[in-house]
């Protein structure tokens, strides 16, 4: 049978070790919340290396983890919702640049007067094109798998 101090030593291991834990989860809640000021400022960078430091040094804060994945996946969001209407400005300027190039280079050809700088020039702006248009559609599939995971938390 236990003695009473071996007891008494077993409950205070457990009161401290609580302790320590609520103060681990405090510590894990006060960096969530300044990944969330940071998002709020705009500052996805630095909201991302918190929310990754937080995962780091406290993997068992569960419940603070899963908030943290949320927010993770807000700032994605919002970055990649950002980054895509600057690409789609630029996408409609180049495509348009590419249509007057080409109906140039066309006319040109027809009166056999094309110059092989004015074909490269074309061919550059269409590769150009071609790039900003697959960055826009990989930016649009991202934005629809991060909606996807939003649904499914």
């Amino acid at each position: 049978m236990p003695t009473r101090q071996s007891i008494l030593i077993a409950l205070g291991s457990l009161l401290l070790l609580t302790a320590c834990q609520d103060s681990k989860q405090q510590e894990a809640v006060a960096m969530l919340q300044k990944a969330d000021h940071l998002f709020a400022k705009q500052k996805y960078d630095r909201a991302l290396i918190v929310i990754d430091s937080l995962r780091k040094v406290y993997p068992s804060a569960i419940e603070t983890r899963k908030q943290a994945l949320r927010l993770q996946q807000s700032i994605e969001l919002k970055r990649s919702q950002e980054e895509l209407a600057i690409l789609d400005s630029t996408l409609q300027a180049v495509k348009a640049d590419y249509l007057q190039q080409k109906d140039q280079v066309d006319k040109d050809k027809e009166q056999l007067r094309a110059t092989p700088e004015e074909l490269t020039l074309l061919t550059k702006t269409r590769v150009r094109r071609d790039s900003l248009q697959t960055r826009h559609d990989a930016l649009c599939a991202k934005i629809r798998y991060i909606h996807k995971k939003q649904k499914e938390l």
